[in-house]
C-alpha cells in the first residue's frame, strides 16, 4: 500500500441497533494520520456499495478517530466501476471515497513499462 501503513484488522465487525456490519480491511496510516478503509467486491461496482463504504467512513469518523486524526478514507475495489455511478452517487466535493478496477491478470512486461513511462 505504500509507506505508513499499519494493519488494523479484516473483516472488522461494528454494531449499529443490533446488526454487525463487517469492514473487509482496516488500515491505519501513519504519515497521514487517517484510518483507510478497504472493500472488495468481486463484481460491477453498485451505488449501494458506495453507501455502504460512505456509512463504514462515518461510523469511524464518529466513533473511532480522535479529534487529532484526519478523516477516515474509504476504498472500494472491484472488478468493473461506472464513472456515472461513481459520480452520481458520491457528493461533489467528495475527497474520502475512492473505487478502483482490478485486474485479474497482471499485464505484460511491455505493457507495465509503457504504463510508468
Amino acid at each position: 500500500m505504500g509507506k505508513g501503513f499499519l494493519f488494523g484488522g479484516r473483516q472488522v465487525r461494528f454494531s449499529l441497533d443490533s446488526e454487525n456490519f463487517y469492514v473487509d480491511l482496516v488500515l491505519y496510516n501513519r504519515l497521514l494520520q487517517c484510518f483507510v478503509l478497504v472493500d472488495l467486491k468481486i463484481g460491477k461496482l453498485k451505488h449501494q456499495d458506495i453507501g455502504q463504504m460512505q456509512m463504514y467512513v462515518n461510523y469511524y469518523d464518529r466513533y473511532v478517530k480522535q479529534d487529532f486524526e484526519k478523516p477516515t478514507v474509504g476504498i472500494i475495489i472491484c472488478k468493473d466501476r461506472s464513472e456515472a455511478v461513481v459520480e452520481t452517487t458520491l457528493p461533489k466535493e467528495n475527497n474520502t471515497i475512492f473505487s478502483k478496477e482490478y485486474k485479474l491478470y497482471l499485464p505484460s512486461k511491455d505493457a507495465l513499462k509503457a504504463l510508468v513511462k
